[in-house]
């Protein structure tokens, strides 16, 4: 009993290492998340999104806000969990910006451990073993 107890005791041992081991980061294209099939279904609700530094004339900003999304990664790939994760992001700062009664997201930029990685091409994702994060932080507004 005592031996089967501690192999199990050694199994969760060893999987909690492999889980803590990997924080890769990844800088992978917003074009290519932005033109999945989920991604044209769940973000067509009115809402622009702009990334980097290029933001159109606005009538007035809301707020800034940040989404912090994780994922189970476990039997995905990296970028597939990544471009999932993405998209969830995406979706709060879309319910945010409709909740706050603006039509835009603009300076989106990624924002993991609040650190600003502000790319017009690129979105920055941490995969792990066993999770994938994004986090985007943006400001709602109202287009001219």
């Amino acid at each position: 009993m005592f031996t089967r107890l501690m192999i199990v005791f050694l199994s969760f041992l060893a999987i909690s290492d492999v889980a803590l081991a990997r924080d890769d980061a990844l800088f992978l294209s917003v074009q290519d998340a932005m033109n999945t099939p989920a991604a044209k279904e769940q973000l067509n609700q009115g809402v622009k999104f702009y990334f980097g530094d290029k933001a159109p004339g606005y009538v007035n900003a809301k707020g800034s806000f940040v989404a912090n999304r994780k994922t189970n990664a476990f039997n995905k790939s990296d970028e597939e969990a990544c471009k999932w994760v993405f998209l969830s992001a995406l979706v709060a700062l879309r319910d945010r910006a409709l909740a706050e009664g603006g039509n835009a997201v603009v300076n989106i930029h990624s924002f993991y451990k609040q650190n600003k990685y502000m790319s017009d091409s690129d979105y920055e994702c941490h995969a792990g073993a066993i999770m994938a994060g994004v986090a985007l932080k943006g400001t709602v507004v109202t287009l001219k």
